[in-house]
């Protein structure tokens, strides 16, 4: 199989990228004045406004040829019909199948994975108006107040990032939090606030075996069972999402307290499956369905939408451009909305946990970068963090900026307040300041010139930093839906141009495998593993001091 850098139109782009390299992107606007109009498109809930990449029409044609090349939109019919395209793990990748809306009937090994899905919202819902009615009962016969979800990674960040978006919509029926870090700070810190008799802990784990999270599940049964003194409690304050029914099972949960997800869901894209379970608990059924409503939007433009007008396959196309082409390698995501804080931690797994990798698909070393870094906060605090380094560092940092026309919550001029900021950021990100400019500025505010002259390299902005605009309604459901799905077609398609397997994780299995040996060296005075000289003089250091 040979690379991606040998096809035609990627030898034509890299071309291209020499040719733009002294091109300025305030230039191009001034040269057409209907870029806007070009290089944006919109569907129902969203704008999408890449006018401010340093694109040209012969680019984007260059681009959609090479994904043309790649045979993207085959590999999409791949993904979306079941063909098992997570190859290194002979697996389907089917997370657009738990949100098939129209319930078209999708067939995997012989079953009906439709049907499967349908049964397992059918249970959720039957369950999240169990406890949200207060039917549910814990272990005195009082009603659940508070929600413990336990898990981590994707059985926690794409639930945790959900539940804080749409927190403005919540009643007050359920609390909800969050348990990630095996460090036992964050459990204590969250059970000391609650009561043993009206809490329910969701534990969250494909296989019932991964350390941090039962490290934190177990010690969640010692504080129930502290105060319930009944092993039967655990029943009525514990239930699951895991595959493992025999680890459930001998932990104390019952069979039907156990919701399933399967091999051909990714933990990073769970969170329309009963991974999601901590979200229709806390927002009700109904808002869940309407997330999973949004992302079938999505999915539905992602098949059908012309390459040209295609959000997510353009938003893969401009990362590439800007990381294996132009040479960025770090992306910013940055949210003018506080409900999407989470956001750009929730992307930095999607993107980086997908396609952080630098092997082709038959496993040869790939010539050119892969995928950006990513990072980012919310827009105005990172305004007075960060933005100093992408305006004037030297070294370019793409940004997508992500706001929305209607605001949660309406409290004076608030929100045009926020979207003034929204707007000059990536006006100034694009145009700068030159010297000219602040050469006038300065006189205007009666400078001499040694002091212009002392000032004038400091307060030049060279500008030509590339922005991305996506603004929704607002941030509702259906919206939660359509952005994240358009980030993980994004991830999908970025995956098949770069040529490198999105959907295993052997990167992180490889540290999950170490960290395992080495508990068990620390929690057995008779064990002994080879390590490198500094890890074993680290490991005796923090036993010898503990």
């Amino acid at each position: 199989m040979s690379c991606r850098s040998q096809l035609t139109s990627w030898k034509v782009l890299s071309e291209s990228a020499k040719k733009l390299g002294g091109v300025h992107l305030k230039s191009l606007f001034e040269q057409d004045k209907q870029r806007f109009e070009k290089f944006s498109c919109q569907i129902p809930g969203v704008l999408f406004d890449y006018s401010k990449q340093l694109i040209t029409p012969e680019v984007k044609s260059q681009l959609i040829q090479l994904a043309e090349e790649c045979n993207v939109a085959q590999w999409r019919n791949r993904m979306f019909s079941g063909e098992k395209i997570n190859f290194t793990e002979n697996r389907s990748v089917l997370h657009v199948a738990l949100r098939n809306r129209d319930n078209t009937p999708l067939i995997v090994d012989g079953v009906n994975v439709t049907e499967q899905v349908n049964a397992e919202l059918a249970k959720i819902k039957q369950f999240t108006e169990q406890v949200r009615s207060g039917d549910w009962r814990g272990y005195t016969g009082k009603a659940v107040k508070n929600v413990v979800a336990i898990g981590v990674g994707g059985s926690n960040l794409g639930p945790q990032m959900v539940t804080e978006a749409l927190a403005s919509f919540a009643d007050d029926t359920l609390d909800i939090y969050y348990v990630s870090n095996v460090d036992g700070v964050q459990l204590a810190h969250v059970l000391n606030k609650l009561d043993p008799e009206t809490t329910l802990f969701v534990v969250s784990s494909k296989t019932f075996t991964t350390s941090e999270t039962m490290t934190n599940a177990r010690s969640s049964v010692a504080w129930i069972l502290a105060s319930a003194q009944d092993d039967a409690a655990i029943a009525k304050h514990f239930v699951a999402v895991s595959t493992n029914l025999e680890k459930t099972r001998a932990f104390g949960i019952a069979d039907e307290n156990v919701f399933t997800m399967w091999d051909w869901v990714g933990g990073r894209f769970s969170l329309w499956s009963a991974i999601g379970l901590p979200i229709a608990l806390y927002l009700g059924f109904e808002a869940f369905q309407d997330i999973l409503e949004g992302a079938f939007e999505i999915d539905e433009h992602f098949k059908t939408a012309e390459a040209g007008e295609n959000i997510p396959l353009l938003m893969a196309l401009l990362s590439l451009w800007n990381t294996s082409f132009l040479g960025h390698k770090a992306q910013a995501i940055l949210p003018y909305d506080q409900a999407l804080h989470m956001l750009p931690a929730y992307l930095q797994q999607g993107e980086m946990e997908s396609n952080g990798k630098s092997v082709s698909f038959d496993g040869q070393t790939v010539p050119y970068t892969t995928v950006p870094l990513i990072w980012g906060m919310t827009g105005i605090n990172g305004q007075h963090a960060f933005y100093q380094y992408l305006h004037q560092g030297n070294t370019i940092v793409p940004a997508d900026f992500i706001a929305s026309i209607k605001p949660q919550v309406a409290m004076g001029a608030h929100h045009d307040i926020l979207m003034s900021n929204f707007f000059a950021q990536t006006e100034a990100m694009m145009a700068g300041v030159d010297e000219v400019a602040v050469r006038a500025d300065l006189v205007a505010k009666g400078k001499s010139e040694d002091e212009i002259q002392a000032l004038l390299a400091h307060k030049i902005h060279q500008g030509n930093r590339p922005t991305t605009s996506i603004i929704l309604d607002t941030v509702d459901a259906k919206a939660v839906g359509r952005l994240v799905a358009m980030y993980e077609h994004k991830i999908f398609s970025q995956g098949i141009l770069l040529q490198i397997c999105s959907f295993d994780q052997w990167g992180v299995e490889l540290g999950k495998g170490l960290a395992s040996k080495i508990e068990s060296e620390l929690l057995n005075e008779d064990v002994n593993h080879e390590h490198d000289s500094s890890t074993s003089s680290l490991i005796a250091y923090y036993k010898s001091r503990r």
